[in-house]
């Protein structure tokens, strides 16, 4: 029994935990060449606060064991540290931060090291916390793991550019992405980062003070005209208007080479105007104009960074912005947004007869598809309830024009949640089973928009999703194929819904998407695969299909993504199994392994390494004599 001092010490522990979690949360937005690696803690931070509510007020909080109470001790002091690094990446020069950038991830993974470790103790499936708290718990564990496991250098252009920069004569370009990426766009963000240099004088060396003074002057220079006025004197926008500005070469959309005034991401990262790109895609084409890799999927991604640079500096320059015209009201920029026009809209879905209503969901959709502006007046007009209700229309094609005017209303992160509020899943799921062929595509496409948000994973999970998206794996189109494994694969990210997809026998249908060069699902299939292998159960059914030999052929002739994937798989597979290993040996997998490890990209590179020190080190455990 817990003494009542106990549950005193108890209380006051999960009152200093709320508070941990409220001050981080509180923290202003990054605006550092470390935003990636901050927005991802504190997101990952708040998400702990539902599990320490319960604690708080909850059944469980009557019972706290032992264990509980020192897992909790160590998340707190972890936490206090994530607060204390968070709180330092507003401090100090930019510049400095970006020459220490792989310093500071050193430290962001440390954080979550330490974080993950405190959860590790937490024993949460003991505890007496709803089924909801539990996942959401369980997801949170795993995205911290994976936070430590696979940390990414995602800032191998930021260091490029840098040392770039560092030389003579380098290309302008360069300053022009230091400047976004470090966020010094305006004189007098040079002004207060000089403030920064000069209060750092006499802490650091004279040679890191002489490369950053450097780097600032370069930078100062290459600030487009109209903002590098650093005397800061007033600007004469009116002689601006009368010049014509090089345009930044990231602002122009890489088919039309204009001015984009609504970029969209692609799944390579690769940034167009969605007019053009919509209609490559519109076309039948599914590669990345301007990599040739092949389209993982084809939703199309609002780039609003940088769409918001692109406004800075259209006001900066005096430049009109793209699709603005005179006159247009505020909030209307680009946009068909009129909101008596949907209103009028939703009393035809409300009131019409069928043949009104299926017209109204379709003027939705292609509403909802031209811009954002038009999916947050949609959503705000109070729409997404009775999108919802008519995806279990009798009419199939009033049901493919709700299921797919949500698709496109979910690509605005807040319509994401309503959505899901609304109680949308359960009749997407439905429509999933037994749509019309084009109707099972879309609501694939909107499982996958509806699971970038973590929590939705479990829900649609628990919803029954992953059978009839494996089913639609086998059975689609071309299309429907790719936006099934694009959603199985995304679901897949929480540990509940590997083991439901290698209980619904994904395993199958993925090897024979392995074994088929015409399928054009190849790197889907083994992505998918990977990430299964990582639950014991699912790592077992991939061994049982004799996958090995097929990855070690992969990864002697496949394509660098094709090498990658199986390099990825192959290790998942053999860490902790010595038959795979033997049997990778066997097959000659070294010498390939060995090529990746130079020459292949930097994940294919730690894959390699990975597989071969187990080869090793089990070579070396064989000659140990007995």
């Amino acid at each position: 029994m817990n003494t009542e001092e106990d549950k005193e010490k108890e209380g006051d522990l999960l009152g200093q935990l709320t508070e941990s979690i409220k001050r981080i949360s509180a923290l202003p937005d990054c605006r550092t060449v470390s935003r990636n690696m901050y927005c991802n803690l504190t997101r990952r931070v708040k998400l702990l606060r539902p599990l320490v509510d319960e604690l708080k007020h909850g059944e469980a909080r009557e019972c706290l064991r032992d264990d509980v109470v020192q897992g909790l001790e160590a998340l707190n002091i972890a936490l206090d540290s994530a607060f204390l690094l968070l709180n330092s990446i507003h401090q100090g020069s930019k510049i400095s931060q970006a020459l220490q950038i792989d310093k500071i991830g050193n430290k962001f993974e440390d954080v979550s090291r330490k974080i993950e470790a405190a959860l590790s103790q937490i024993p949460y499936k003991k505890l007496d916390i709803p089924e909801d708290v539990r996942d959401q718990f369980e997801l949170l564990h795993t995205q911290f793991r994976r936070a430590v496991e696979q940390v990414e250098s995602s800032n191998l252009q930021l260091v490029r550019d840098i040392e770039d920069a560092k030389m003579n004569n380098p290309d302008p370009v360069v300053f022009q992405r230091l400047s976004e990426k470090l966020n010094l766009r305006t004189a007098k963000d040079i002004e207060k980062e000089s403030d920064a240099i000069h209060d750092m004088a006499g802490r650091i060396s004279e040679e890191y003070l002489k490369t950053m003074t450097y780097l600032l002057g370069k930078l100062g220079k290459s600030l487009p005209k109209g903002t590098s006025d650093l005397d800061g004197t007033e600007i004469d926008k009116n002689s601006i208007k009368h010049r014509s500005p090089v345009i930044p070469p990231d602002f122009c959309c890489p088919i039309s080479l204009e001015l984009m005034k609504d970029p969209v991401i692609v799944s390579t990262g690769q940034t167009y105007e969605r007019s053009f790109i919509q209609k490559w895609l519109d076309a039948g084409k599914r590669t990345c104009p301007k990599t040739k890799q092949m389209l993982s999927h084809t939703a199309l991604t609002p780039n609003y960074a940088l769409k918001s640079l692109i406004a800075l500096w259209c006001e900066s320059n005096g430049v009109e912005l793209p699709g603005k015209s005179r006159g247009r009201k505020p909030g209307s920029s680009g946009s068909d947004c009129d909101r008596e026009s949907i209103n009028s809209i939703l009393r035809k879905l409300t009131k019409g007869n069928q043949e009104q209503q299926r017209a109204a969901a379709g003027e939705l959709r292609l509403l909802a598809k031209r811009h954002d502006d038009n999916r947050v007046c949609i959503a705000e007009a109070g729409a997404i309830p009775l999108l919802v209700e008519f995806l279990s229309s009798p009419d199939s094609r009033t049901q493919e024009h709700a299921v797919t005017a949500l698709l496109n209303l979910s690509i605005n992160d807040a319509n994401k949640g309503i959505i899901v509020s609304k109680g949308a899943i359960p009749y997407i799921v439905a429509v999933l089973k037994n749509g019309s062929t084009e109707t099972r595509e879309n609501a694939a496409a909107t499982l996958f928009s509806l699971s970038a948000i973590d929590e939705n994973k479990v829900i649609i999970g628990s919803a029954g999703a992953i059978q009839p998206l494996i089913d639609l794996l086998q059975q689609g189109t071309p299309r429907g194929k790719k936006d099934a494994a694009t959603a199985i694969f995304n679901l897949c990210i929480y540990p509940g819904n590997k083991l439901r997809a290698v209980r619904a026998g994904i395993v199958e249908p993925l090897m024979s998407l392995l074994t088929d060069p015409g399928s054009g699902m190849v790197d889907e299939a083994l992505a998918i695969l990977a990430i299964i292998a990582t639950h014991q159960e699912g790592k077992i059914a991939v061994t049982q299909a004799e996958t090995v030999p097929i990855l070690v052929e992969f990864i002697r002739i496949g394509s660098s993504r094709n090498r990658e994937n199986a390099a990825a798989l192959l290790w998942s597979l053999c860490t902790g199994n010595l038959q795979s290993m033997n049997m990778a040996r066997e097959l000659g997998v070294e010498e390939a392994l060995k090529d990746l490890a130079q020459n292949g990209t930097e994940r294919a590179k730690r894959k390699a390494g990975g597989i071969l020190e187990l080869l090793q080190r089990a070579e070396d455990e064989k000659a140990v004599p007995p």
